[in-house]
């Protein structure tokens, strides 16, 4: 009888114990620091993202990487499930490199937190002949192209100087003379430069430049489902106004090492969408279309669908309305607008 007894606290302590995820239920995201992205920073640290996973019983482990084309990289390499990028980055590194990809968040669009800055100049005209730092091939490089186009100049009467974004600010800050196109928080840093003046920014190109949370399309849908709904519980934290609004943004703006006067300056050049009814339109919408056409011949004129594409449609993209721009045997970026609805309907 004490054999059995024994046997049976053995076996009640067994069942009592939490059951530890396998292989197949962890999964990995990671961001880099910009001002759209720092939710992810937040949702993470504050146990948003943990909720959330353990709602669906999942493991989600959310990493920082402070270079942000290192971190596409990794995602490209398969290192992690999900990460934060661009539109254009999204097509012409881990789509272009094969890996079937989607935009499972839109969070929001960039309306000046691109820039170039130039010192002792004040007009697009004034980088003619100019070494420029930036990440080259990036939608900084994008924006340049679009910026130069407007008055008639282009990359020939300028020198690009390929630049980490981690190293972009302190470079600048440093050199006379110098000029960059670069994202938020660098932006602002260079901004308030001695004898710095933004040139062009990104609200000159409205809804052109996405800022996306990027999954394998493939990934497990709760790891999808989870992902969203931390987005837009920490974003109504965001948003909320009050003590909750101040506390989220107090501690983002920290972690991007920016005041809070500087971060709230920050949200006013994010498009951010909270509602995720909003948020799924734009991914239905025509515009995107058009958007990604700009993207797509950009991406193609300046080689970054690699040696082998011989032609823009070399990649397709595909949208929530199952039309496809580019091959539609080689589809390897999605914009898929069904789970931001089910956020905004209450049904993750």
């Amino acid at each position: 009888m004490r054999r059995l007894f024994s046997s049976l606290i053995l076996i009640l302590g067994m069942l009592m114990m939490p059951i530890s995820s396998n292989a197949a239920d962890k999964f990995k995201a990671c961001w880099s620091h910009y001002t759209g992205w720092e939710p992810w920073g937040y949702a993470y640290d504050k146990g948003i993202l943990k909720k959330w996973a353990n709602k669906y019983g999942i493991e989600i482990e959310m990493t920082l990487i402070n270079d942000y084309v290192e971190s596409i990289n990794l995602y490209t390499a398969g290192e992690f499930d999900a990460c934060t990028m661009t539109n254009m980055d999204a097509l012409t590194i881990p789509a272009v490199g094969g890996i079937d990809s989607t935009a499972l968040i839109i969070g929001d669009y960039s309306n000046g937190n691109d820039g170039i800055v130039i010192k002792g100049g004040d007009s697009i005209n004034a980088l003619r002949g100019r070494e420029i730092l930036l990440v080259e091939l990036s939608v900084s490089h994008y924006l340049l192209a679009r910026a130069l186009d407007s008055v008639g100049m282009t990359e020939r009467d300028v020198k690009l100087i390929n630049t980490s974004d981690a190293d972009i600010a302190s470079i600048f800050i440093a050199t006379a003379g110098a000029a960059t196109v670069t994202w938020n928080p660098p932006l602002q840093q260079v901004r308030n430069a001695k004898g710095a003046t933004m040139v062009f920014d990104s609200s000159k190109t409205p809804g052109e430049i996405l800022d996306l949370m990027v999954v394998k399309t493939d990934a497990d849908m709760r790891f999808k489902k989870a992902l969203v709904g931390a987005w837009y519980e920490t974003l109504s934290h965001l948003t909320a106004g009050g003590q909750q609004a101040d506390v989220a943004i107090s501690y983002m703006a920290k972690e991007s090492g920016a005041t809070v006067a500087e971060f709230k300056s920050q949200l006013k050049t994010t498009r951010l969408f909270p509602d995720p009814m909003q948020a799924a339109a734009i991914a239905e919408n025509q515009q995107i279309k058009q958007t990604m056409e700009h993207v797509r011949q950009f991406s193609f004129e300046k080689g970054l669908f690699g040696q082998g594409a011989a032609s823009v449609d070399f990649v397709g993209i595909a949208f929530p309305d199952q039309t496809i721009l580019g091959s539609k045997r080689n589809v390897k970026f999605r914009f898929d607008s069904q789970f931001m609805k089910m956020a905004g309907q209450g049904k993750l």
